[in-house]
C-alpha cells in the first residue's frame, strides 16, 4: 500500500520520520518496500501488508501499529476540524432536513452475500473542489483529487480502510435501494472514462434502484448514478460483503478497484459506523448539507464480538521468552484487545477491525510481534527428534528410484491443459474438471491423465531438436468429475516411452512395469487384454493379486495429434495408491539351494495370436515334478517361420533339492511338456 508519512502522523501523539516509520512497521511484520520525495516535500512509502491484514490498509490501521511498537500514543480521526486527527471527538448534528428513511428505502434479499447495508441522507450539498487539505492528502498517495463528495470517500476509504459509496439522490428510481442478485443478462455501465457496460449474471450481487443496477457490490458504483455538479441531494453507502462473493465477480467481469481489494480481505460489519459518521461530518465540512435524521438499513444481525482468551505460562512456554503478565497486558492493551488479567489468564475482546484473531496462539503472536523477536533466546543447541520416514513417501521414491535405473527422465508438467488434450484423456464416463479463471487462457481444464502432460514435453524436446529414443515419467495428482459432478482427484504414475519397433516397444515398457511391480510390491504383474478406446490401441489392463491398477498400450494417432506428434509412443498409466498398498514388499528369505539346476530352452512355432500367458498356463499347469522356474527368452518373425507365426523360445529350469538330476530324467519331463504345447496351444517346435 502507497502511504503518506504526514497522513500517518496525523494519528499520532508525536510525529515519526519517515525512517522511524518504516523500521517500526517492518519490524511488526509490515515490511517497507521503497519510498519517494515529492515535489512539495512530502514523502511517500510503500508498504507491504499480508492478505489476513486487512486492518492495516489504511493509514490509521498502520497508524495504530507504529504507536503500539514505539510506544507513541494513538489519536482517533474525530469528525470535527480540517479533517486531521484531534484528541476530542464530536458527535454529528442534524439539521432540519427530515427523516433519512422519508427519502430512501432500503431492502437487502441476501444477507450472506450482504451481511449489513446502510443508508444517509444528506440534503442542500454544493458540488465542487476539495479543500487543499484534504487534495494534498490525496496527492501524497497518488490520487487526483476529483471534487469534495468523490475526495471524501476517497478520504475515508485510505484513512479507515472501511470502502464507502455516494449515490446521486435523485437519479435513484423509486427513491430505493435493493441489494439483490443481477438479472440473467442485465447490463451495467460502470464508472470510470473509458468504461463499457457489461452483461451480469445471477452469480453477481448488485446495489440496484428501483429499475436497474447501480453499483457491482463491492467492485464499483455505477456511471447513471454517479454525483455531477448539479448534485444537490446524496445518499451515503457504508456496507460489508461477503469477500469470496466480492472476488468472484471482480476477476469475473475483470474489475478491480481500491474498494474491492479491501472487501476481498474481511471488513467487519462493526466497523461501518464510524466510517459511514466520518464520511457524512467530511462531506458537510467540505459541501455543505444537512444531515437526515436516522440511518436505513437491511442486515442480519450484528455478530458479537469475538472473546478470545490467553494463558499467560502458555505464552511463556511457546515463546521461551520471560514476559510477565504485566507486560503481555500492556502489550495487548496498546493495539486494542481490551485485556483483562483473571490470575493467570489474559481475556482479550477482539476489535472488529482485527478478523485475523481467532485463538489463543493468536494473542501470542501479536506478543511477540510487537516486543520483538529478539526477546526469544537463542540457545547454543537444539534437541530434535529423527522421524521415521513416511511409507508412502519412501515408495514413491522407490518407483522413481527404480525408473530412474531404467533411463527414464522424470517430468514436471503444468496441471492445467487444453480443452482437446482432456477431453481427449477424459475416461468415457467421466468429464473434465474445468477452472474458472481468466489467467487459465487456452488451458482451462485439470488433467484427467498424466499422459497430455507427458507428450507435450516429448513434443518440446522434438520440436528443439532432441534426437535418440526418450523415456519420460511423472507422479502427480489427476482430476475428472463422474456422472454426478463430483469432484474427484488422485495420484497418477504416467509413462511414455518412443517405440522403434512396435512389438519391441510394448514388450520393453512391459518388462518395466514388472520391474516396477516387483520392486515397490513385491508382486508379479499380469497383464490381460482388453478393449481399446480412444487413447490406446491395442491396450492391455496391469493386475496385481486380482486388482487393476492401470493400463498399458500405444497411443492412438488421435491421441498423439493432441500435441502433434507423428511417432509411435506406448505408454503406460498407474494408480499410484493401487501400487503402493503393497509397500514394503514382502520378500521371505530362503537357503540358497546346495544341487545344481539344469536348465532347457524350447522353441515354439505358434500362431501369431497365441500369448505368453497361454504358453505360461499350460507349462505350469502341467507342471513337472522337478520344474522350478519358466521364463521369457525371446520371440521370432520372418519369412523362415511363415505368414501368421512366430517363434518363442522359453527356458525352463530344473532342480532337486536333494540330489542331482540326471540327464535322462530332465529328458523325460520335458518331452511331456513338449507334448501338452503340441495338443493345447498346435505348437510346432524348432531343432
Amino acid at each position: 500500500m502507497r502511504t503518506s508519512v504526514r497522513w500517518i502522523n496525523d494519528y499520532l501523539d508525536r510525529p515519526a520520520t519517515a525512517e522511524e516509520q518504516a523500521d517500526a512497521l517492518t519490524a511488526v511484520g509490515l515490511n517497507f518496500d521503497g519510498r519517494e520525495v515529492l515535489p512539495d516535500g512530502a514523502i511517500w512509502q510503500e508498504i507491504e501488508t499480508t492478505s489476513n491484514r486487512g486492518d492495516c490498509l489504511c493509514h490509521f490501521g498502520l497508524a495504530r501499529e507504529l504507536a503500539a511498537k514505539t510506544k507513541r500514543v494513538l489519536v482517533a480521526p474525530n469528525n470535527k476540524g480540517n479533517g486531521a486527527a484531534k484528541k476530542n471527538s464530536s458527535t454529528l448534528a442534524t439539521g432540519a432536513a427530515g427523516k433519512c428513511a422519508d427519502f430512501i428505502r432500503v431492502s437487502n434479499v441476501d444477507h450472506q452475500a450482504c451481511p449489513r447495508y446502510s443508508a444517509r441522507v444528506i440534503r442542500g450539498v454544493k458540488v465542487g473542489p476539495s479543500p487543499e487539505w484534504l487534495q494534498e492528502r490525496l496527492r501524497d498517495v497518488g490520487q487526483i483529487p476529483r471534487n469534495n463528495i468523490v475526495d471524501c470517500t476517497n478520504f475515508v476509504l485510505l484513512e479507515l480502510g472501511q470502502p464507502t459509496h455516494v449515490f446521486d439522490l435523485s437519479t435513484l428510481a423509486g427513491g430505493e435501494i435493493q441489494v439483490r442478485r443481477a438479472r440473467a443478462k442485465e447490463m451495467f455501465l460502470p464508472l470510470g472514462d473509458q468504461a463499457v457496460a457489461i452483461e451480469l449474471s445471477p452469480a453477481d450481487l448488485v446495489i440496484a434502484d428501483g429499475e436497474k443496477p447501480v453499483a457491482l457490490a463491492g467492485v464499483k458504483g455505477g456511471a447513471f448514478s454517479a454525483v455531477r455538479e448539479s448534485t444537490t441531494d446524496i445518499v451515503l453507502e457504508a456496507a460489508t460483503f461477503n469477500p469470496s462473493q466480492v472476488r468472484a465477480s471482480s476477476r469475473r467481469h475483470k474489475i478491480a478497484s481500491d474498494s474491492s481489494k479491501r472487501f476481498e480481505r474481511g471488513v467487519h460489519a462493526a466497523a461501518i459506523d464510524f466510517a459511514a459518521t466520518r464520511l457524512a461530518d467530511l462531506i458537510m465540512q467540505t459541501a455543505g448539507g444537512t444531515l437526515c435524521d436516522g440511518v436505513v438499513e437491511a442486515s442480519a444481525p450484528l455478530p458479537a464480538l469475538k472473546i478470545v482468551p490467553m494463558r499467560c505460562d502458555r505464552c511463556r512456554k511457546i515463546l521461551g521468552a520471560d514476559i510477565s503478565n504485566q507486560e503481555m497486558l500492556q502489550t495487548l492493551q496498546t493495539l486494542g484487545f481490551s485485556p483483562r488479567l483473571q490470575g493467570d489468564l489474559i481475556e482479550c475482546t477482539v476489535p472488529p477491525e482485527r478478523m485475523d484473531i481467532e485463538r489463543e496462539v493468536d494473542l501470542i503472536e501479536e506478543i511477540i510481534r510487537l516486543l520483538g523477536l529478539e526477546r526469544v533466546p537463542m540457545g547454543e543447541s537444539i534437541q530434535i527428534r529423527t522421524a521415521a520416514p513416511d511409507a508412502k513417501v519412501e515408495a514413491a521414491e522407490r518407483a522413481r528410484d527404480t525408473l530412474a535405473g531404467m533411463d527414464f527422465v522424470e517430468c514436471v508438467t503444468h496441471a492445467l491443459i487444453s480443452d482437446t488434450a482432456a477431453n481427449a484423456f477424459a475416461h468415457v464416463e467421466h468429464s473434465a474438471l474445468r477452472i474458472e479463471d481468466d489467467r487459465a487462457g487456452g488451458t482451462p481444464c485439470l488433467r484427467p491423465s498424466i499422459l497430455p502432460g507427458l507428450l507435450a514435453t516429448r513434443k518440446l524436446n522434438e520440436d528443439r531438436g532432441a534426437t535418440g529414443s526418450m523415456r519420460l515419467f511423472e507422479i502427480a495428482s489427476i482430476f475428472h468429475l463422474d456422472a454426478k459432478k463430483q469432484h474427484h482427484e488422485s495420484v497418477s504414475l504416467g509413462m511414455i516411452a518412443d517405440v522403434e519397433k512396435d512389438d519391441l516397444g510394448y514388450r520393453a515398457l512391459r518388462g518395466v512395469v514388472e520391474r516396477l511391480a516387483h520392486e515397490v510390491a513385491g508382486r508379479d504383474a499380469k497383464f490381460t487384454p482388453t478393449t481399446s478406446d480412444a487413447v490406446m490401441h491395442p491396450v492391455a489392463k496391469i493386475e496385481i493379486d486380482g486388482v487393476t491398477i492401470g493400463r498399458i498400450g500405444f497411443l492412438t494417432s488421435a491421441a498423439r495429434q493432441t500435441v502433434g506428434l507423428e511417432k509411435p509412443i506406448i505408454a503406460a498409466e498407474i494408480a499410484l495408491h493401487l501400487l503402493l498398498a503393497h509397500w514394503p514388499p514382502e520378500r521371505p528369505a530362503a537357503m540358497l539351494p546346495s544341487m545344481p539346476s539344469v536348465e532347457r530352452d524350447l522353441s515354439l512355432i505358434l500362431d501369431t495370436s497365441k500369448t505368453w500367458a497361454q504358453v505360461e498356463s499350460a507349462v505350469l499347469g502341467k507342471r513337472p515334478e522337478h520344474l522350478e522356474s519358466m521364463s521369457f527368452i525371446g520371440v521370432y518373425k520372418g519369412k523362415q517361420i511363415g505368414a501368421d507365426k512366430k517363434s518363442l523360445t522359453l527356458r525352463l529350469v530344473f532342480r532337486d533339492a536333494t540330489r542331482t538330476l540326471r540327464r535322462e530324467e530332465i529328458d523325460l519331463e520335458v518331452q511331456s511338456l513338449v507334448q501338452v504345447l503340441q495338443t493345447e496351444l498346435h505348437a510346432e517346435f524348432r531343432a
